[in-house]
């Protein structure tokens, strides 16, 4: 178990100016910032992150949402930090999401989420690793 996880504040949340409160709730939730950064992924490259999800029926609009604006990724740790960071933004759908996860709050549908999360330690590691160097992170 691994005390790290990988997240982006994607697009349509930056878009909407939630990514300082989001930011915010990461804070208050014990999870320490270990890199931070602002960026805009292109076609090109949030298809290699989405790479995974090539043969899904979602996989050209998700590429093309992720690639549609900035956003903010970052690596954060907490305690079973993969876990309790899922469990802080809700379901993916944010209609089903419970009351005060993140994407209950800034989340506007299923594609349009507010947030990345990653989904186990062994791809918090990968992830984090596509946008941070090792001397990225602190």
């Amino acid at each position: 178990m691994s005390n790290r996880t990988f997240t982006m504040i994607k697009p349509d949340a930056m878009k909407n100016g939630h990514a300082g409160a989001i930011i915010d709730r990461f804070i208050k939730e014990g999870f320490r910032i270990v890199a931070l950064k602002q960026t805009k992924l292109s076609e090109e490259k949030a298809g290699e992150f989405y790479a995974v999800h090539r043969e899904r029926p979602f996989y050209g609009e998700l590429v093309e949402f992720m690639s549609s604006g900035v956003i903010v990724a970052a690596i954060l740790e907490k305690e079973n930090a993969v876990a309790a960071f899922r469990e802080l933004i809700g379901a993916t759908n944010p209609a089903q999401a419970a009351e005060g996860t993140i994407r209950k709050l800034y989340a506007t549908s299923i594609g349009e989420n507010a947030v990345h999360g990653s989904d186990s330690d062994e791809n918090a590691k990968i992830e984090g690793s596509f946008f941070f160097s090792g001397l990225e992170q602190f």
